[in-house]
């Protein structure tokens, strides 16, 4: 993992903050039960993860050369 770039990308990192502000305000309404606060809470966490895909169809991911390579070296790995 050392050797890559496994989660430390911009669509990553913003991706998941919006989910994990997501969670944390369906927490809260869930707590205070209110049905309606709690899906907009979902639809949040929900809305984390397309940003992280469009941001990374939008080249702020992990490149793809390095997945390839990734994948080579697991290969080599369990040919070993």
């Amino acid at each position: 993992m050392a050797g890559n770039n496994h989660g430390h990308t911009p669509a990553a990192w913003t991706g998941v903050t919006i989910a994990f502000i997501g969670f944390c305000v369906a927490s809260a309404f869930t707590v205070m039960a209110e049905p309606v606060g709690f899906w907009v809470g979902v639809a949040i966490t929900l809305l984390g993860g397309v940003v992280g895909l469009v941001m990374r169809s939008m080249g702020m991911g992990q490149p793809e050369e390095s997945q390839g390579r990734r994948l080579d070296q697991t290969k080599d790995r369990v040919e070993a």
